[in-house]
């Protein structure tokens, strides 16, 4: 029968046997979850952002109005008023068979534009249709009461009745065939002063 070995020689056996399985056991590998200070080093730093002038398709920033700037010369304005008086319609106009009324923006925008009320004067004659055309800014003209027929370069033969309302470009030939005796009619021009050509 085999004799135990006593206590102590057990104990000095076991410590032995952990020191040679620590000897003979690789060493521990080191975390990767962090990168060295070496490496930390190379680490490429993020691109800088592209302004938006450089980014392509990148929306153009629009540029804030200003606020509370002055008004020009040319489009200073002063409040005017014009009341219905029989009196005021003159046979002074553009046209000698018309009779206009002038309703002062005029003299209020510093001839930035005029607007009067014309009343064609009957019959319409071979004088009335003669063919014409204005150098303006805008030209538009509503009739109020009445009809009047016109032709237009490249657009032909209009009728006009109250209600109707057209703008006529700059520069382009027209006629007037043909109108009621009640004619009357709103026009609104810019600039105040313009040139008128007589067309054959």
């Amino acid at each position: 029968m085999a004799r135990r070995p006593s206590p102590a020689k057990a104990a000095a056996r076991r410590s032995a046997g952990k020191k040679q399985a620590a000897k003979k056991a690789p060493p521990a590998k080191k975390s990767a979850s962090r990168p060295s200070s070496a490496k930390r080093a190379v680490v490429k730093k993020a691109a800088p952002r592209r302004s938006a002038k450089t980014r392509p398709n990148a929306p153009a920033k629009r540029k804030a109005p200003a606020r509370n700037a002055a008004p020009s010369a040319t489009t200073s304005q002063r409040f005017v008023v014009s009341h219905l008086n029989e009196a005021d319609f003159r046979t002074d106009g553009l046209r000698p068979y018309a009779r206009y009324r002038d309703l002062g923006i005029a003299a209020a925008t510093g001839g930035l534009c005029q607007a009067h009320v014309i009343r064609l004067v009957p019959p319409c004659t071979d004088t009335v249709r003669q063919r014409h055309s204005h150098a303006v800014d805008l030209q538009l003209v509503y009739v109020l009461k009445g009809w009047v027929k016109n032709e237009f370069a490249g657009q032909g033969e209009q009728m006009m009745s109250v209600g109707s309302c057209w703008l006529q470009p700059s520069d382009i030939a027209h006629t007037v065939l043909d109108y009621s005796p009640d004619c009357e009619l709103l026009e609104i021009v810019v600039p105040a002063d313009f040139k008128t050509t007589e067309r054959a």
